[in-house]
């Protein structure tokens, strides 16, 4: 039962949050309309292209993660019961956010609009700000140990290559 209060919990934030910042705000400030910046731009649009399909799948897989591993959601009013720190959480402390911001950059080189790239700018120190002065202070008192030991090992934002293994805790990798 909790799992399908999470999933339900989940995907309407899914559609509220990241679909807010990645969907409606773009579309309000380009109306997706591509621009023609230089000669053979195909190049950075193939992989702004790329950028985008990656950044929506890995926070699909991170969201669905929130729910089968965490038994919660990614909304601060729901948190999830237990620390998620399988899949891509094993890599980067914030997958959702890298997804968010690699999905506006592919946004940003497909449509080749300076305004997106404003926008992410923008949203980034809102973010970084957020992550450092309120969420991880509240994950810190949340889940102890558990989350200092985890923060020292995993990188907030830049992924490594090799996953984390918590020492006293099995997650599973699927």
């Amino acid at each position: 039962m909790r799992r399908a209060r999470a999933a339900t919990g989940s995907a309407a934030f899914f559609l509220v949050g990241p679909g807010v910042a990645v969907g409606l705000v773009p579309w309000l400030l380009t109306r997706w309309q591509m621009r023609e910046p230089v000669p053979y731009w195909a190049p950075m649009r193939v992989l702004g292209v790329i950028l985008l399909v990656a950044g929506v799948v890995v926070l699909v897989q991170a969201f669905v993660r929130f729910v089968v591993e965490g038994l919660g959601t990614p909304v601060p009013a729901a948190p999830p019961e237990r620390l998620v720190v399988g899949g891509l959480f094993r890599h980067v402390r914030n997958p959702m956010y890298v997804a968010i911001f690699s999905a506006l950059l592919g946004q940003t080189l497909i449509l080749a609009r300076l305004s997106l790239l404003l926008y992410v700018a923008v949203m980034w120190l809102v973010v970084a700000a957020w992550v450092r002065w309120r969420e991880e202070p509240v994950l810190a008192r949340r889940f102890g140990a558990d989350y200092e030991a985890y923060r020292r090992a995993v990188p907030g934002w830049w992924p490594r290559l090799r996953p984390w293994k918590p020492a006293h805790r099995k997650t599973e990798d699927t």
